[in-house]
């Protein structure tokens, strides 16, 4: 009894922290860490026997060098190769091109409503290539912005559509999904996200294009037209893409060498990392052959390591943090009686997946970030959902969609301070704009979450 009272003021406290905009991967290393020295004082072990160093209070040490090497042969080193990727195709301009690409035809339809969902479903596309909320937004705002003015959209309907583009797209390029495929034990990232989490979403998704189009404009007509906003070009970057329009091709070959591999030789023993290797080898021989100077872009080739360094900081670490924080939770025995007290409980599937989605929605919420709250409690779900005989994906999954979707209604997210800032409007105004979409989107989720999977 006393290990569940600490924990759940750990959990408290790590919370209230995470909320307040508290580093998440210093205050989720710090509760992990405390909860492991709390269960070596009252003689738990903190790792298995084989596991062990041999002292007692270096074992938490070793348990997050343990963390640290099982991310790097697993999830984590995907994650770095798709961030140095996207960093180098963001350098050579392959990203802008993909964006102008897909939003070229959008400038051809001049009524503003049709616009939205499109506007919306294209952007979703376009968050496969750039995995960031908030960069996809700059860009976004940028340069799909005044495509949409010029066709007479509302400020706050471009903004609120904008705003809302990362969301839940179904692609195996995503962190979160590669991270919930290892949790949940697919040996491809690819089978999780066709079979389950596109199943899911892309309803979801529809739904939401169709709820954008009558809420903007319902607001718009009550706003007649659309309260006033204004654009502020400093708040984004204007450079000129010195690109191909065929190097649009780079940042999306990925994905289709993924699917490709997948689909016509499941045999083969082909990774996102390889794939990843090989897109960024055949982009960089391109950008050479096209540019001539070799030292130059050789020097330019150092930015997917760089961007492999920012993939470490920002996401990887992150992740380990959080399977710290379960760590001290577990070597505290709190898994363990959770799993325990609801073996057997009726209906105990839909229960849990409420329960783990309103926490990741009211800490997101809150926090503006659903990435330290999913990577949290993605690594809790497998253990727990075998105690009580259900299936984990039905947990992991609406779990995952809340962290994605509720982001785009906080109004301290950092995309919607971004889209906020740009439009000279205050964030909660833009709360309005992407709420009902929002909703409607939580509301598909968990709904057919539910239908399917009970």
């Amino acid at each position: 009894m006393l290990e569940m009272i600490i924990c759940v003021v750990a959990l408290v406290i790590a919370g209230w922290a995470i909320a307040k905009n508290y580093d998440a991967k210093v205050v989720l290393f710090a509760a992990g860490l405390v909860l492991m020295f709390v269960a070596v004082v009252m003689g738990h072990p903190v790792l298995g026997a084989k596991a062990a160093s041999g002292l007692s209070w270096v074992d938490p040490f070793k348990a997050i060098k343990d963390l640290f090497v099982s991310q790097y042969s697993n999830a984590g080193l995907i994650i770095l190769t798709l961030f140095g990727f996207a960093a180098y195709m963001s350098h050579i301009g392959a990203n802008d091109m993909v964006i102008r690409v897909l939003s070229k035809p959008l400038s051809h339809i001049r009524s503003p409503y049709i616009l939205v969902p499109l506007v919306f479903w294209v952007g979703t596309l376009l968050s496969i290539i750039i995995p960031s909320a908030s960069s996809l937004a700059v860009i976004l705002m940028a340069t799909l912005y005044p495509v949409l003015r010029a066709a007479k959209m509302s400020p706050l309907t471009a903004a609120g559509v904008i705003a809302t583009t990362a969301t839940i797209v179904p692609t195996p390029l995503g962190g979160d999904n590669v991270v919930a495929a290892r949790v949940l034990g697919f040996e491809h990232v690819v089978d999780y996200v066709v079979y389950h989490h596109a199943p899911i979403t892309i309803p979801a998704l529809i739904i939401m294009g169709i709820a954008h189009y009558f809420w903007q404009k319902y607001l718009d007509g009550k706003d007649k037209g659309g309260a006033a906003a204004e654009f502020d070009e400093s708040r984004i970057a204007q450079h000129e893409v010195d690109a191909p329009v065929w190097y649009a091709i780079f940042p999306v070959l990925p994905l289709f060498l993924t699917i490709f591999f997948w689909a016509c030789f499941k045999h083969v023993k082909v990774g996102l990392v390889e794939i990843t290797i090989f897109s960024f080898i055949l982009a960089f021989v391109c950008q050479l052959a096209r540019k001539g100077n070799v030292k130059s872009n050789i020097k330019d080739a150092n930015l997917f390591f760089k961007g492999m360094g920012e993939g470490f900081s920002q996401v990887v670490v992150l992740i380990v943090a959080a399977s710290t924080m379960v760590a001290g939770l577990r070597a505290m025995g709190m898994i363990d009686m959770i799993s325990n007290s609801i073996a057997g409980v009726e209906n105990a599937s839909t229960g849990l997946m409420f329960a783990f989605s309103g926490i990741t929605a009211l800490i997101t919420f809150i926090s503006g970030s659903g990435n330290a709250v999913f990577y949290s409690f993605i690594e809790l779900i497998p253990q727990i959902a075998d105690k009580a005989g259900i299936d984990p994906i039905m947990i992991a999954l609406p779990m995952q969609c809340t962290s994605n979707l509720i982001r785009s209604v906080s109004p301290v997210a950092a995309v919607m301070i971004i889209v906020a800032a740009v439009v000279k409007a205050n964030p909660l105004v833009i709360v309005k704009r992407t709420s009902v979409p929002i909703l409607a989107g939580y509301v598909s989720v968990m709904l057919i979450s539910f239908l399917r999977y009970v």
